[in-house]
């Protein structure tokens, strides 16, 4: 089951090229420089895919001991495991959608699941959310939802609020999202914020790209 992308699986190689093809935001540019040669010194010291980078940086003293002995600036590492650790979405509070009654909510945090995550593992196929419809009483449809939120949930940038709106657009997958056009999605988010104003902050064609590169990474595990 991955919620998360697998970092195991994305070797230094794969995310040179995932850093070369995609679009960065200006704090990120530090990771250009010098690109070839910095990551082949990662790889010749051990960091071979994303999962040993997170594993390798946890502290702030793993940052300056790497950096002692391979010659890496600290703040590149830095900025370097904040980029990677940025794939590991947070994921979103239950309660936090509104789109679902409170005693659906409460009925699922009752038996321990109040956020996306631990949802995702439990309604990964079509039998388990029949169960646990008849576990606690809910109704399949407001379970199947709060399925889907989950699932988008999981692309980098995806908060609860951009959730709603994706499913209220017809965007109600992590799949639909790692396969639609930057400039169609952008276009239709737009129009659908513009009637209801949902937010105020400006969501560009580049971030609707970011935001389908981030879906693409991700495992599509959920029977609908």
């Amino acid at each position: 089951m991955h919620y998360y992308i697998d970092f195991e699986a994305i070797t230094m190689d794969q995310f040179k090229v995932m850093l070369k093809n995609g679009e960065q935001i200006p704090s990120w540019q530090i990771l250009n420089d010098d690109m070839d040669a910095r990551f082949e010194c990662l790889k010749q010291n051990g960091i071979d895919n994303l999962a040993v980078c997170l594993n390798s940086f946890k502290r702030k003293s793993d940052i300056t001991a790497f950096s002692e002995k391979s010659g890496l600036p600290e703040k590149y590492l830095e900025v370097l495991r904040r980029v990677v650790n940025g794939y590991k979405q947070k994921p979103n509070k239950l309660d936090d959608f509104g789109m679902v009654s409170n005693a659906v909510v409460d009925k699922l945090k009752k038996i321990g699941i109040n956020d996306t995550y631990k949802l995702y593992n439990a309604v990964l196929t079509i039998e388990q959310r029949a169960e646990l419809v008849r576990q606690i009483d809910i109704p399949p449809t407001d379970l199947l939802m709060l399925t889907k939120l989950a699932d988008l949930s999981r692309i980098r940038w995806v908060n609860h609020t951009f959730a709603c709106v994706l499913y209220k657009i017809g965007y109600d997958t992590a799949e639909k999202i790692a396969a639609s056009d930057a400039q169609i999605l952008y276009e239709t988010v737009k129009q659908y914020n513009d009637a209801n104003a949902v937010y105020k902050a400006h969501i560009s064609v580049r971030d609707m790209k970011m935001c389908i590169d981030s879906a693409k990474l991700l495992t599509f595990e959920i029977e609908y």
